[in-house]
């Protein structure tokens, strides 16, 4: 046997043997972290505004409970009104159902002429966005026509479609098409010269130019457009359905006002709050997938 063979032989039936062991690991697991995280972020969102919202109740309250008031406190608004809160979707018949189904019916018309409305002024604005003659020729007569109360296109509507349901579908559409023409514009003109040279380069075609560079580029100032859109939309319904009547949220106060029933209008209002900021919230949300958090600047 070689020398250098037999020193490593003997080398190594010098080392001491020892047993393999397993270490604890020391660091603590990331799920005992999550429900104080969650717990923070609950404290930070809700509680501020539920402290606020008491505060507000008892305020209220304390105002509204003398001789001499005028609105109902809250708690007469919950004796008097609690089939309306604590049963949305009761149906008793075409007209004695829940608050629920009203706000689904008037869901339904919103999101038919916001639907349209996006849709169209997504494509107007991307012309505008593009055209410098279309600019200076549509932006002065859309500044004015954006000006234009929601109500005093109804009349026009009901003379046009001569039924009260399409008449509050155009009403909310020509309400909210508006700041999605304007935001789409802007955020078209905001597309940096770079993405247009290449696109030239690639010898992009119109179609592909819109849906590969120009939307994902203008996303953002579209969906502020559209977030402001929504809000329009749901408050052209509600006052569009005091006048045209039907089972609409926005009949039920105009109704609930005729029998003076204000505590049915005050629960109404609730709802209306409430759906207009979760549709906002929704908006918003889908917004931030799409545009990757990106904001219009």
């Amino acid at each position: 046997m070689p020398a250098l063979a037999r020193t490593e032989k003997i080398a190594t039936a010098q080392l001491p043997k020892t047993s393999a062991s397993v270490l604890p690991f020391s660091g603590r697991p990331a799920t005992k972290t999550k429900p104080k995280q969650i717990a923070a972020a609950l404290a930070r969102n809700v509680l501020p505004p539920l402290v606020v919202l008491i505060v507000i109740l008892t305020i209220w309250q304390i105002l509204c409970s003398g001789a001499g008031a005028t609105l109902p406190p809250p708690s007469q608004v919950w004796e008097e009104s609690y089939d309306l809160i604590a049963y949305p979707f009761f149906d008793y018949g075409s007209q004695d159902i829940g608050l629920g189904w009203r706000v689904l019916i008037s869901l339904q018309r919103v999101a038919y002429g916001f639907g349209l409305a996006a849709i169209t002024g997504v494509l107007i604005g991307a012309v505008i966005g593009q055209s410098v003659w279309a600019m200076r020729g549509l932006d002065p007569i859309f500044q004015i026509l954006r000006t234009v109360p929601p109500l005093a296109w109804l009349p026009l509507s009901l003379a046009a479609f001569q039924d009260s349901n399409p008449s509050a579908i155009f009403v909310i559409f020509i309400t909210s098409i508006w700041p999605v023409i304007i935001n789409t514009a802007v955020g078209v003109r905001n597309i940096p010269q770079d993405y247009r040279n290449v696109a030239k380069v690639l010898c992009l075609n119109q179609f592909e130019f819109f849906f590969k560079i120009m939307l994902p580029s203008a996303a953002p100032y579209i969906f502020t457009g559209l977030r402001i859109g929504v809000g329009l939309s749901w408050l052209a319904i509600v006052a569009a359905e005091m006048l045209t009547g039907g089972v609409g949220i926005g009949f039920f106060i105009w109704d609930a006002w005729n029998s003076s029933r204000l505590p049915d209008i005050i629960v109404a209002l609730a709802y209306i709050g409430v759906v207009g900021f979760i549709l906002d919230k929704l908006v918003s949300a889908v917004g931030s997938i799409v545009t990757r958090g990106a904001s219009a600047n």
